[in-house]
């Protein structure tokens, strides 16, 4: 695969291009919601849901501490793809900022800090989509938040989230490759949140606002 993509490109552009790619798994990558536990004296997976994502932090350690780990979690899509963006615009026929997001994604979800474990994406995709097409992406952040108001099921509203942005990359006139790796995000995000399908099926998937 990489060599039909390197066809004609010069191997700075490839060593910059490779750099980057293993740059953004490496951010990706990094358990912030595990670490800020660890700050405060506890190991988040064997709290609530298990999860290092922000939602579970918010429930296990409160709103500072969940705040921090989003912010941080949506930064480790941003960066990767911004960088990207300026260090290497022409690469790939542009498909640079793409590929270090997908990067980052499979980074977060698949972490060699927690075992090749991760967090279900939904903070990191949005982080990445923001990178990327942030009109997009504040709209979907938007019907997230509506919908948390709405349903108070943090799950639920973060599959609808992930699962419109796809929608608003068409509405917003964005290019077809970022609206085809929309859709493989959503699809990830719904995998990874199955185990909350389960619970949402038995009654026991938690509401916001409601202490783990």
């Amino acid at each position: 695969m990489c060599a039909g993509l390197c066809v004609g490109v010069k191997p700075v552009s490839v060593a910059l291009a490779s750099a980057l790619l293993v740059f953004s798994y490496l951010v990706g990558s990094l358990p912030i919601g595990l670490w800020v536990g660890f700050i405060k004296g506890v190991d988040v997976r064997t709290m609530g849901s298990g999860n290092i994502g922000a939602t579970n932090i918010v429930r296990t350690l409160g709103w500072r501490a969940g705040i921090l780990v989003f912010v941080g979690d949506t930064l480790k899509g941003v960066v990767p793809v911004a960088v990207a963006r300026y260090a290497g615009p022409g690469i790939w026929g542009g498909a640079l900022p793409i590929a270090c997001g997908a990067l980052a994604m499979l980074g977060h979800i698949s972490s060699p800090f927690l075992r090749f474990r991760g967090g279900r994406g939904v903070a990191t995709g949005l982080g990445v989509y923001f990178g990327l097409a942030p009109a997009a992406a504040l709209s979907g952040f938007a019907l997230w938040g509506v919908l948390v108001l709405i349903v108070r099921i943090v799950s639920v509203a973060s599959v609808a989230a992930a699962c419109s942005i796809p929608l608003f990359m068409l509405l917003f006139g964005q290019p077809a490759s970022y609206v085809w790796f929309a859709v493989a995000l959503a699809v990830i995000v719904v995998i990874k949140h199955w185990p909350n399908f389960k619970r949402l099926v038995r009654g026991q998937e938690p509401r916001w606002g409601k202490k783990a």
